[in-house]
């Protein structure tokens, strides 16, 4: 695909999406495994599946709907994608962040970025809430390998301040007046789809990881490229191997305890949305 073929795609996307939805979304989420019953909470929704927009992927995975859901929560638009693309589908890395570059025609500031996570760091337990202070991209790919996609911004871009840090201090304040376990960590994506070896663990802890995820980075790097504020929040819905060496590594499993930490989750994003 051409840079001007990739356009394109973006351009149609956002223009067929603005002529099905009543107003312009100022925040959008990205809803990752057994995550995406918070987009139920939407008023005056909008529903557009992927498969409507011509030469967008289709999300695959067990536990994503594949869908955008626009509406309003606390008085704010907002767009949640319930299901992602990921590396491991096969897509490429551009194709993953097609949805992000929509975002930004459509007038999208900000992002909420979200995933089920393996817990890396001992000190956590499954079903924490670990907000994102940073990531470590050992995917091996990046959406901007290729040039300068729309004009969107430099090539060469400072990843220095990706998860903005106004917003990890809101959502570390709400954690502590709702009396959450919430972590902060660093967040480092793999390409999977298989769960890490043991002898992985260890080598991601040793380079600073907390949690590790098959998703998020490419997400996040074009947003930056895209000058948006960015928050994150990964659900451990399982110790890394290792961890908990008795522990059997499943999607199940991610997306069963996904959903039980999900009041915890909703309740962080509901007040982090209204406060924003």
């Amino acid at each position: 695909m051409t840079n001007e073929e990739y356009k394109e795609i973006v351009t149609n996307g956002a223009e067929y999406i603005k002529s099905k939805i009543r107003e312009i979304p100022q925040i959008a989420l990205i809803l990752g495994s057994g995550l995406g019953d918070f987009a139920d909470l939407l008023e005056d929704r909008v529903v557009i599946s992927y498969s409507e927009i011509e030469g967008f992927p289709v999300s695959t995975v067990k536990g994503h709907a594949g869908r955008f859901v626009f509406g309003k929560i606390n008085g704010k638009n907002v767009v949640c994608m319930q299901g992602r693309f990921h590396l491991y589908e096969g897509y490429k890395s551009k194709q993953t962040v097609l949805p992000i570059y929509v975002f930004k025609l459509l007038g999208v500031e900000t992002l909420i970025v979200t995933n089920a996570a393996g817990g890396i760091n001992t000190s956590y337990h499954a079903g924490d809430l670990m907000i994102i202070n940073d990531h470590i991209n050992l995917s091996g790919k990046n959406p901007l390998i290729g040039g300068n996609i729309i004009d969107f911004g430099e090539q060469f871009i400072d990843m220095s301040k990706n998860y903005d840090k106004e917003y990890i201090k809101l959502l570390n304040e709400i954690g502590k007046e709702k009396n959450m376990s919430v972590q902060n960590g660093v967040y480092m994506q793999v390409i999977g789809p298989n769960y890490e070896t043991a002898a992985e663990v260890r080598a991601f802890r040793n380079l600073g990881a907390d949690a590790v995820g098959m998703s998020t980075v490419q997400e996040v790097i074009a947003a930056c490229q895209c000058k948006m504020r960015i928050a994150g929040v990964s659900c451990v819905t399982n110790l890394a191997a290792g961890v908990n060496p008795d522990a059997v590594l499943n999607h199940k499993e991610v997306v069963e305890v996904a959903n039980r930490a999900k009041d915890g989750f909703t309740t962080l994003l509901l007040e982090f949305i209204k406060r924003i």
